[in-house]
């Protein structure tokens, strides 16, 4: 495969994982909000997200019997359909009428949704070379900033426009539209980093992958490395809301303008970590990430337009640049025939402690002010760039 072929069909993978999620997770709140749904009701949705959570208790299954890449391509087409099927299902159902069994089948396509993730993963890692990873995570990254621009701005204008039904179909049609680029590239095995191998698999490699050597220190970095950015990213729209901004300017300043950036940031990420090495940048972006927190402090209290934005540019371009080295070092850590498992379960980590982290920081800022929580946030982003130097000693990529 020629590398243009590699990044389009991972690209083409990603997005169509993070479009549906997108509409489901931030428009779906505000068309119910808008038909009078209650917030019980409204805070249900937050269920899709569970699949994500564990998916590493699946991708175990989806490792089995992995002999070459084409396994899963298998898996992901497989996926793929029922994804696309689940979300065409959807669309016959009344969300007013329905909603206990809509969000039943939510939850379901999230979950084929999920293991598309375990193996597209999986298959990233098999067909990148050393030298393609960063690149190829720039368009993991950029996939997802740009699903997340599709899901939560052109189709909150197409059900504005069309209405339920049709949205569901879009949606399902884009899933299968995202098979094009792995149908027409990856056709034969052959010619990948990690050789084809077929290692046995079994539910134990989830507690051994923990006993590998230094997976104490990276499993730390894992759980900390977002935590000084984290909580202002989980909070931008309601600290905007209560610096008086109306929902339009808050779709724009956070659905576009920084999800921009965030796409910015992914694609320049994957240029930096190719050119000075997976250990520098990761300290890099590290300061970097102390550096916006720092710049937050600032935006609370002197909260000017152009500040505003800066500081939502700036945040938005770290978030995606800390992305692109955490994706590449997790590729580091893989057994041969164990890919989906072990990168899944890495990545469940820093998802995890971005739910943890996002309801904690809620209830600080409301004992202490969005200023005070800014200001815990750069202590915390200083902590880990001085952490980041103890936690990842190794080598890494090198190009």
């Amino acid at each position: 495969m020629k590398p243009y072929e590699k990044y389009s069909t991972l690209f083409a993978l990603y997005i169509a994982q993070s479009v549906p999620m997108s509409f489901f997770s931030t428009v779906l709140p505000i068309i119910m909000r808008m038909e009078k749904f209650s917030l019980a009701s409204i805070g249900l949705i937050q269920l899709i997200k569970i699949p994500w959570i564990l998916k590493f208790l699946w991708a175990p299954l989806v490792d089995k019997n992995s002999s070459s890449h084409l396994h899963y391509k298998r898996w992901i087409i497989g996926s793929e359909i029922f994804y696309a099927l689940t979300i065409f299902a959807i669309a016959f159902f009344s969300l007013k009428v329905d909603f206990n069994l809509i969000i039943i089948l939510m939850v379901l396509a999230i979950t084929f949704s999920a293991t598309q993730d375990i193996a597209s993963d999986a298959l990233a890692i098999r067909i990148l070379k050393k030298e393609q990873r960063p690149f190829g995570n720039s368009m993991q990254s950029m996939g997802n900033f740009m699903g997340t621009l599709l899901g939560s701005g052109f189709l909150l204008i197409l059900y504005a426009a069309t209405g339920w039904q049709w949205v569901m179909f879009a949606l399902g049609g884009f899933v299968l539209i995202a098979l094009v680029p792995l149908s027409l590239f990856v056709r034969k095995s052959g010619n990948t980093e990690i050789q084809d191998v077929e290692a046995k698999v079994s539910y134990g490699d989830i507690i051994t992958f923990f006993k590998q050597k230094g997976m104490g220190k990276r499993t730390l970095l894992l759980v900390v490395y977002y935590s000084g950015i984290l909580g202002t990213l989980s909070l931008l729209k309601p600290y905007l809301v209560d610096l008086k901004f109306d929902l339009k300017q808050i779709g724009f300043m956070v659905g576009i303008f920084g999800t921009a950036w965030g796409a910015l940031g992914a694609f320049l990420g994957g240029f930096v970590v190719r050119r000075l090495g997976s250990k520098l940048s990761l300290r890099l972006f590290a300061f970097l990430n102390m550096l916006v927190a720092l710049l937050f402090v600032g935006v609370a209290a002197s909260p000017v337009l152009w500040l505003i934005y800066v500081g939502l540019a700036s945040l938005w371009l770290a978030y995606s640049m800390s992305s692109v080295v955490i994706y590449t070092i997790s590729m580091e850590k893989v057994r041969p025939g164990k890919e989906g498992t072990d990168y899944s379960l890495q990545i469940v980590i820093t998802h995890l402690m971005g739910i943890i982290l996002a309801m904690g920081c809620g209830k600080l800022a409301d004992h202490i002010g969005f200023f005070n929580l800014f200001a815990v946030e750069a202590l915390v982003a200083l902590a880990v760039f001085i952490a980041s130097f103890y936690l990842y000693k190794e080598e890494g990529y090198k190009f």
